[in-house]
Protein backbone atom coordinates (compact mmCIF):
# COMPACT_ATOMS: atom_id res chain seq x y z
CA UNK A 1 0.00 0.00 0.00
CA UNK A 2 1.95 3.40 -0.47
CA UNK A 3 2.44 6.18 1.50
CA UNK A 4 0.84 8.68 -0.07
CA UNK A 5 -1.28 8.35 -3.27
CA UNK A 6 -3.55 11.29 -5.08
CA UNK A 7 -6.22 10.23 -6.97
CA UNK A 8 -7.35 12.59 -10.07
CA UNK A 9 -7.12 15.60 -7.47
CA UNK A 10 -8.13 18.94 -8.34
CA UNK A 11 -8.30 21.90 -6.38
CA UNK A 12 -10.50 24.80 -6.83
CA UNK A 13 -11.11 28.45 -4.99
CA UNK A 14 -14.32 30.37 -5.40
CA UNK A 15 -17.08 30.09 -8.03
CA UNK A 16 -18.23 30.87 -11.56
CA UNK A 17 -16.26 33.11 -13.33
CA UNK A 18 -13.95 34.22 -10.13
CA UNK A 19 -12.81 30.74 -9.60
CA UNK A 20 -9.95 29.61 -9.80
CA UNK A 21 -7.89 26.17 -9.88
CA UNK A 22 -4.86 25.45 -8.45
CA UNK A 23 -3.89 21.93 -9.47
CA UNK A 24 -5.97 19.90 -11.64
CA UNK A 25 -5.94 16.02 -12.08
CA UNK A 26 -3.15 15.39 -9.99
CA UNK A 27 -2.18 11.56 -9.19
CA UNK A 28 0.70 9.92 -7.95
CA UNK A 29 1.61 6.97 -5.91
CA UNK A 30 4.65 6.83 -3.17
CA UNK A 31 5.23 3.45 -2.45
CA UNK A 32 6.27 2.33 1.14
CA UNK A 33 9.21 0.61 1.20
CA UNK A 34 10.10 -1.53 4.36
CA UNK A 35 12.71 0.21 7.03
CA UNK A 36 13.25 3.48 4.66
CA UNK A 37 10.79 6.36 3.13
CA UNK A 38 11.16 7.58 -0.28
CA UNK A 39 12.87 11.17 -0.62
CA UNK A 40 10.83 13.30 -2.87
CA UNK A 41 11.70 16.15 -4.76
CA UNK A 42 9.30 18.54 -6.47
CA UNK A 43 9.91 20.83 -9.00
CA UNK A 44 7.76 23.09 -11.40
CA UNK A 45 7.32 26.72 -12.34
CA UNK A 46 6.16 29.56 -10.33
CA UNK A 47 2.64 29.13 -8.96
CA UNK A 48 2.01 25.38 -10.59
CA UNK A 49 0.47 24.61 -6.40
CA UNK A 50 3.56 22.76 -5.39
CA UNK A 51 2.81 24.00 -2.31
CA UNK A 52 -0.71 23.41 -2.34
CA UNK A 53 0.17 19.53 -2.80
CA UNK A 54 2.10 19.34 -0.11
CA UNK A 55 -0.16 21.38 2.37
CA UNK A 56 -2.77 18.95 1.32
CA UNK A 57 -0.87 16.03 2.06
CA UNK A 58 -0.37 17.95 5.73
CA UNK A 59 -4.03 18.57 6.20
CA UNK A 60 -3.45 22.31 6.41
CA UNK A 61 -6.46 24.78 5.17
CA UNK A 62 -7.18 26.49 3.08
CA UNK A 63 -5.55 23.79 0.43
CA UNK A 64 -7.30 21.52 2.50
CA UNK A 65 -9.49 19.77 1.40
CA UNK A 66 -9.59 18.89 -2.57
CA UNK A 67 -12.29 19.75 -4.64
CA UNK A 68 -12.50 16.47 -5.92
CA UNK A 69 -9.97 13.14 -6.20
CA UNK A 70 -8.58 11.28 -3.10
CA UNK A 71 -5.85 12.39 -0.79
CA UNK A 72 -4.87 9.39 0.92
CA UNK A 73 -2.05 8.71 3.84
CA UNK A 74 -1.71 4.62 4.09
CA UNK A 75 -4.62 3.88 1.97
CA UNK A 76 -6.88 6.86 4.67
CA UNK A 77 -8.65 9.75 3.51
CA UNK A 78 -6.51 12.71 5.28
CA UNK A 79 -9.26 14.51 7.53
CA UNK A 80 -6.40 16.95 8.93
CA UNK A 81 -3.43 17.35 10.19
CA UNK A 82 -2.01 14.70 12.69
CA UNK A 83 1.31 13.45 14.15
CA UNK A 84 2.27 11.18 11.43
CA UNK A 85 2.69 13.95 9.33
CA UNK A 86 5.30 17.11 9.83
CA UNK A 87 5.85 20.29 8.16
CA UNK A 88 8.98 22.44 7.80
CA UNK A 89 8.45 26.09 6.24
CA UNK A 90 10.91 28.35 4.22
CA UNK A 91 10.37 31.14 6.39
CA UNK A 92 11.69 30.54 10.16
CA UNK A 93 8.97 29.43 12.70
CA UNK A 94 9.97 29.35 15.29
CA UNK A 95 8.98 30.99 18.67
CA UNK A 96 10.54 34.58 19.72
CA UNK A 97 10.45 34.07 23.32
CA UNK A 98 11.28 30.59 23.62
CA UNK A 99 15.10 29.42 23.75
CA UNK A 100 16.69 26.67 21.10
CA UNK A 101 16.23 23.98 24.03
CA UNK A 102 12.36 25.16 24.26
CA UNK A 103 11.71 25.38 21.00
CA UNK A 104 12.85 21.85 19.94
CA UNK A 105 11.41 20.51 22.57
CA UNK A 106 7.44 22.34 22.27
CA UNK A 107 6.53 19.47 20.57
CA UNK A 108 7.00 16.80 23.31
CA UNK A 109 5.66 19.57 25.87
CA UNK A 110 2.21 19.66 23.96
CA UNK A 111 2.47 15.75 24.17
CA UNK A 112 2.66 16.29 27.96
CA UNK A 113 6.08 14.50 28.47
CA UNK A 114 8.29 15.38 31.84
CA UNK A 115 10.42 18.06 31.26
CA UNK A 116 13.47 16.26 32.39
CA UNK A 117 12.71 13.88 29.41
CA UNK A 118 11.96 16.32 26.84
CA UNK A 119 14.88 18.32 27.59
CA UNK A 120 17.41 15.32 27.29
CA UNK A 121 15.55 14.39 24.28
CA UNK A 122 15.65 17.92 22.53
CA UNK A 123 19.50 18.45 23.25
CA UNK A 124 19.89 14.73 21.30
CA UNK A 125 18.35 16.03 18.12
CA UNK A 126 20.16 20.00 18.74
CA UNK A 127 23.39 18.02 18.23
CA UNK A 128 21.78 15.72 15.48
CA UNK A 129 21.21 18.68 13.14
CA UNK A 130 24.65 20.12 13.64
CA UNK A 131 24.11 22.88 16.19
CA UNK A 132 26.13 23.14 19.60
CA UNK A 133 24.34 22.24 23.10
CA UNK A 134 27.10 24.13 24.77
CA UNK A 135 26.25 27.29 22.53
CA UNK A 136 23.45 27.26 21.03
CA UNK A 137 21.09 25.91 23.26
CA UNK A 138 19.62 28.84 24.94
CA UNK A 139 19.77 31.05 22.76
CA UNK A 140 16.77 32.70 21.47
CA UNK A 141 16.09 32.91 18.03
CA UNK A 142 16.65 36.25 16.97
CA UNK A 143 20.58 35.29 17.91
CA UNK A 144 20.75 32.71 15.01
CA UNK A 145 21.53 32.75 11.32
CA UNK A 146 19.14 31.46 8.85
CA UNK A 147 20.71 28.40 8.62
CA UNK A 148 20.61 27.53 11.87
CA UNK A 149 17.13 28.91 12.52
CA UNK A 150 16.37 26.42 9.75
CA UNK A 151 18.31 23.84 11.65
CA UNK A 152 15.80 24.49 14.83
CA UNK A 153 13.04 24.03 12.60
CA UNK A 154 13.87 20.62 11.09
CA UNK A 155 15.15 19.76 14.59
CA UNK A 156 11.45 20.42 16.11
CA UNK A 157 9.95 18.02 13.35
CA UNK A 158 12.09 15.06 13.48
CA UNK A 159 12.14 15.21 17.46
CA UNK A 160 7.99 14.07 17.33
CA UNK A 161 9.25 11.51 14.50
CA UNK A 162 7.07 11.66 11.89
CA UNK A 163 6.58 9.27 8.98
CA UNK A 164 6.25 11.69 7.10
CA UNK A 165 7.91 15.15 6.91
CA UNK A 166 6.74 18.26 4.42
CA UNK A 167 9.37 20.69 3.63
CA UNK A 168 8.57 23.91 1.72
CA UNK A 169 11.45 25.18 0.38
CA UNK A 170 13.66 24.96 3.74
CA UNK A 171 16.25 26.32 2.52
CA UNK A 172 15.55 29.08 -0.39
CA UNK A 173 16.94 31.95 1.73
CA UNK A 174 20.26 30.60 2.59
CA UNK A 175 23.42 31.56 1.07
CA UNK A 176 24.98 28.81 -1.09
CA UNK A 177 27.62 27.45 1.70
CA UNK A 178 25.04 27.39 4.59
CA UNK A 179 22.89 25.71 1.47
CA UNK A 180 25.29 22.64 0.25
CA UNK A 181 25.79 21.96 4.33
CA UNK A 182 22.15 21.92 5.43
CA UNK A 183 21.51 19.62 2.14
CA UNK A 184 24.23 16.66 3.60
CA UNK A 185 22.74 17.17 6.80
CA UNK A 186 19.24 16.59 5.62
CA UNK A 187 20.47 13.00 3.25
CA UNK A 188 22.71 11.94 6.49
CA UNK A 189 19.20 12.39 8.62
CA UNK A 190 16.86 11.31 6.28
CA UNK A 191 18.79 7.40 6.11
CA UNK A 192 19.29 7.71 9.91
CA UNK A 193 15.60 8.04 10.06
CA UNK A 194 14.15 6.60 7.18
CA UNK A 195 10.93 8.93 6.77
CA UNK A 196 9.31 10.01 3.46
CA UNK A 197 10.27 13.69 2.82
CA UNK A 198 8.31 15.92 0.44
CA UNK A 199 10.68 18.88 -0.59
CA UNK A 200 10.01 21.47 -2.60
CA UNK A 201 12.01 23.81 -4.35
CA UNK A 202 13.26 25.81 -7.64
CA UNK A 203 16.52 24.40 -7.47
CA UNK A 204 17.16 21.37 -10.11
CA UNK A 205 20.30 20.88 -8.41
CA UNK A 206 19.02 20.46 -4.93
CA UNK A 207 16.06 18.53 -6.16
CA UNK A 208 18.39 16.02 -8.16
CA UNK A 209 20.59 15.70 -5.22
CA UNK A 210 17.88 15.18 -2.55
CA UNK A 211 15.43 13.39 -4.02
CA UNK A 212 15.28 9.65 -5.46
CA UNK A 213 11.85 10.29 -6.59
CA UNK A 214 11.31 13.47 -9.01
CA UNK A 215 7.80 14.72 -9.68
CA UNK A 216 7.91 17.74 -12.39
CA UNK A 217 4.21 19.84 -12.23
CA UNK A 218 3.04 21.60 -15.40
CA UNK A 219 2.36 25.18 -15.20
CA UNK A 220 -0.50 26.54 -13.77
CA UNK A 221 -2.91 24.45 -12.91
CA UNK A 222 -0.50 22.16 -11.86
CA UNK A 223 -0.22 18.26 -12.74
CA UNK A 224 2.23 15.63 -12.82
CA UNK A 225 3.61 15.95 -15.95
CA UNK A 226 6.73 13.66 -15.37
CA UNK A 227 8.29 11.64 -12.73
CA UNK A 228 11.87 10.78 -12.59
CA UNK A 229 14.12 8.17 -10.73
CA UNK A 230 17.51 9.82 -9.64
CA UNK A 231 19.98 7.01 -7.37
CA UNK A 232 20.36 8.24 -3.69
CA UNK A 233 23.53 10.46 -3.03
CA UNK A 234 27.02 8.59 -2.20
CA UNK A 235 29.22 11.56 -1.74
CA UNK A 236 28.82 15.36 -0.46
CA UNK A 237 26.72 17.83 -2.76
CA UNK A 238 29.67 19.57 -3.52
CA UNK A 239 31.19 16.64 -4.75
CA UNK A 240 28.32 15.28 -6.12
CA UNK A 241 26.87 18.31 -8.05
CA UNK A 242 30.30 18.30 -9.91
CA UNK A 243 29.71 14.54 -11.82
CA UNK A 244 28.74 14.59 -15.70
CA UNK A 245 26.08 11.99 -14.86
CA UNK A 246 24.63 14.01 -12.20
CA UNK A 247 24.92 17.30 -14.97
CA UNK A 248 22.88 15.10 -17.30
CA UNK A 249 20.04 14.41 -15.49
CA UNK A 250 20.18 18.32 -14.38
CA UNK A 251 20.43 19.55 -17.58
CA UNK A 252 17.71 16.59 -18.81
CA UNK A 253 15.04 18.49 -16.23
CA UNK A 254 16.08 22.10 -17.04
CA UNK A 255 15.16 21.79 -20.49
CA UNK A 256 11.69 20.11 -19.78
CA UNK A 257 11.44 23.60 -16.59
CA UNK A 258 12.57 26.12 -19.38
CA UNK A 259 10.04 24.87 -21.91
CA UNK A 260 7.28 25.22 -19.33
CA UNK A 261 8.68 28.49 -18.55
CA UNK A 262 8.59 29.84 -21.99
CA UNK A 263 5.41 28.58 -22.86
CA UNK A 264 4.44 30.12 -19.34
CA UNK A 265 5.77 33.65 -20.69
CA UNK A 266 4.28 33.45 -24.47
CA UNK A 267 0.88 33.28 -22.89
CA UNK A 268 1.50 36.24 -20.35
Amino acid sequence: MPVVSFKGVTKRYGEGEGAFTAIRDVSFEIPDHPGRGEFVSILGPSGCGKSTVIRMIAGLTPQFPQTTGEVLVDGKQILGPGPDRGMVFQDYTSFDHRTVLDNVAFGLECQGMGKAERNDLARHWISKVGLSIKRDADKHPHELSGGMRQRVAIARTLILKPRIILMDEPFGALDPPTRSKMQDNLVDLWREQSPTIFFITHSIEEAVFLGDHILIFSNSPGTVLKEVRVPPPEKPALVTQRDPKFQEIVWGIREIIDKLESSNRAGD
